[in-house]
């Protein structure tokens, strides 16, 4: 299947880029690191760790559903 292997393809080189670039990757993850330590901060560890769970799994949904 020719669509599995493009996804194959661009995951493989976005890993490369995020070995080879550390602080692109760092840049992407700041803003999540930052409501993250803002809601710790705020609201206490569980409900930070609550958010994260919730966010990870929008992410992962919503990839696959326009995957």
């Amino acid at each position: 299947m020719p669509g599995k292997d493009m996804d194959r393809i661009r995951a493989r080189s976005a890993l490369e880029t995020a070995r080879e670039q550390p602080v692109i990757t760092a840049i992407a993850a700041l803003p999540v690191v930052a409501v993250l330590g803002v809601v710790w901060w705020l609201l206490g560890f569980w409900p930070a760790l609550l958010l994260l769970l919730v966010f990870g799994g929008v992410v992962v949904w919503k990839g696959k559903l326009l995957g």
